[in-house]
């Protein structure tokens, strides 16, 4: 087993760090700080013994702050493979980290006084942070169209494999945005129409099809990314990504479509979609076998760097 690829990427993760500019380090910050009131939270979760579920869980800014710091994170790490000005790149990962802490305490907020952060406009304050909320999530998926569009512009740069990787998961990105911001619209309606319960109740139905597109922007490039450290040609990494990107899209329609036929009632458990998720699931697994493969067999290469 050779370990060459594997001390050559852990020699590269610092260049991410002492090569960024002030605004990548200070969203890296942000990002850890937010992951670190995260696990505060699921600290006293678990040593209070409070509920997993409801609106008002420590669960929320436990969810709110692990995934919004990772995602925060991985934002600036894959932005740094893309062609920004340094003006262009301060502006928008300032944004988007603003936008994140915005998100993120304001759900901790709520959830410490004991209301729910979201379908709740019951007093003026409630009403004032669920604007607010949502003026955070337009923010957000602004910033998230304005990188695809860029991630779609940079060229030959970046390898062909990283660049693949990080396309589709800022398009996976941009549709659990979509699809939290439908979750949101579909609650609020049902409170403007006077059932807040059914708000509460079927709110989170689309949260699994929100959950599996989160975080494709930080596995698929992760996968290409720790390719580029493999001795292999760039077409056979690419065949690597390619697969690993298909099983991922495959894995996510499947769900989207299940939660959807949920939230209009209809029950399809039909054998072909079951086959479909299998194979979506097999083919992004086999992919990650073929790169630990990779990495433990490989001399290594200088991959790419910041």
């Amino acid at each position: 087993m050779s370990t060459v690829a594997l001390r050559l990427m852990a020699a590269s993760l610092p260049s991410f760090w002492s090569r960024g500019t002030p605004a990548e380090r200070a969203a890296y910050v942000v990002g850890a700080l937010l992951i670190v009131s995260g696990l505060a939270h699921l600290s006293v979760l678990i040593v209070s013994d409070g509920p997993w579920s409801g609106p008002v869980s420590l669960r929320k800014p436990t969810t709110f702050g692990l995934s919004f710091g990772l995602t925060l994170i991985t934002i600036v790490w894959v932005s740094a493979f893309l062609a920004l000005g340094s003006r262009t790149r301060a502006i928008l990962l300032g944004v988007f980290s603003s936008a994140c802490v915005i998100e993120t305490v304001l759900v901790t907020l709520q959830t410490w006084r004991g209301v729910p952060s979201h379908f709740n406009i019951e007093t003026t304050l409630d009403a004032i942070v669920a604007r607010a909320l949502a003026a955070g999530g337009l923010a957000l998926v602004a910033i998230t169209v304005s990188l695809t569009v860029v991630a779609f512009r940079t060229n030959a740069t970046v390898p062909r494999s990283l660049l693949t990787a990080i396309r589709v998961g800022f398009m996976a990105l941009l549709g659990a945005q979509i699809v939290g911001a439908a979750m949101i619209a579909r609650g609020m309606k049902l409170v403007v129409n006077g059932d807040p319960h059914a708000a509460y109740a079927s709110g989170g139905v689309l949260k699994p099809a929100h959950a599996v597109m989160m975080h494709g922007i930080l596995i698929l490039p992760a996968i290409a990314w720790i390719l580029s450290f493999v001795d292999w040609s760039e077409r056979r990494r690419l065949e690597v990504v390619r697969l690993a990107t298909g099983g991922y899209v495959l894995v996510s329609g499947i769900v989207t479509l299940a939660n959807l036929e949920a939230l209009f009632g209809l029950h399809d458990s039909s054998l072909l979609r079951a086959t479909l998720l299998a194979i979506g699931a097999a083919s992004f697994g086999v992919a990650g076998a073929v790169t630990l493969v990779g990495v433990v067999r490989s001399d290594g290469v200088d991959g790419v760097r910041r």
